[in-house]
């Protein structure tokens, strides 16, 4: 059974950086997509990017676009989100989830949800 456990959420300042990491466990990712969503307080959640099991990523959330990137290194099952020039509109608990090969937009369609790691961008 696959599994997630997200991390490297915290508090930054304004135009800071953070890595998220998905450490995966239970399969191998190679037939899986992977993506990161998002929620903040009372409100939906919400995909932000998503690799594909070929590699390709794509980004949901236009507001990430240019200060996102998403990569994954299969080798050791896990997943990056390198987040720079964070604004406070980001702070959201960050998920990642998986589905069969091709990525979508649609939370539903993923499984194996973590926990979520928080990210909070205050000065």
């Amino acid at each position: 059974q696959l599994q997630f456990v997200e991390s490297g959420g915290g508090l930054v300042q304004p135009g800071g950086s953070l890595r998220l990491s998905c450490a995966a466990s239970g399969l191998p990712l190679d037939s899986y997509a992977i993506g990161w969503f998002r929620q903040a307080p009372g409100k939906e959640r919400e995909a932000v990017s998503c690799i594909s099991s070929s590699g390709v990523v794509t980004n949901y959330a236009d507001s990430v676009e240019g200060r996102f990137t998403m990569s994954r290194d299969d080798a050791k099952s896990t997943l990056y989100l390198q987040m720079n020039s964070l604004k406070p509109d980001d702070t959201a608990v960050y998920y990642c989830g998986a589905r069969w090969w091709h990525c979508s937009d649609s939370q539903a369609e993923f499984g194996a949800w973590g926990q979520g790691t928080q990210v909070t961008v205050s000065s």
